[in-house]
């Protein structure tokens, strides 16, 4: 399946999420809106037509100083199809009023650590996710650092020895 018809396959069964999509070196790329990102999902996964077995990759990207971006944050979804080998890349974008997306934890598993690390360095809570604590930082850490406006030399709470 060519990216071209795995986007057509996509929006002819669905309508109402999507923001737009293109394809983009060569891949196939959705944005969805933040309430569609669940319904698509189980339907990418469980789908025989799309088969994506395998989450990649699911990181976060903050936008706070591009003008042209309408939402601060975005989560970026980088799905593939092992048993017929294609790719999708699934963007959703998240304002900064409303920092939650709906958590793909139960559908492929990689995403509990993956979304425990976009919540902790970039404050995205994903609803719905069994365990969301910080992966990276210590539980003490004050703030998100992968965001935009985290001051790099801000002081953070001194934790004791770790036993």
């Amino acid at each position: 399946m060519t990216p071209s018809d795995l986007l057509e396959s996509i929006r002819s069964r669905f309508s109402g999420p999507f923001i737009e999509s293109s394809i983009k070196g060569g891949d196939a790329v959705v944005v969805v809106k933040k309430g569609g990102i669940r319904p698509l999902a189980v339907v990418l996964k469980n789908d025989a037509g799309f088969d994506f077995d395998l989450l990649m990759d699911l990181f976060g990207v903050d936008y706070l100083h591009w003008e042209e971006k309408a939402d601060r944050f975005e989560v970026v979804y980088n799905l593939y199809s092992s048993r017929r080998n294609h790719r999708l890349f699934v963007k959703v974008p998240v304002p900064e009023s409303d920092v939650t997306v709906d958590t793909v934890s139960d559908l492929w598993p990689a995403a509990d650590w993956y979304e425990r690390e976009v919540w902790d360095m970039f404050g995205v809570v994903f609803m719905g996710h069994p365990k969301l604590k910080r992966i990276l930082m210590y539980d003490e850490f004050q703030g998100h650092p992968l965001r935009k406006d985290y001051a790099y030399n801000q002081r953070q709470p001194l934790i004791g020895p770790i036993n």
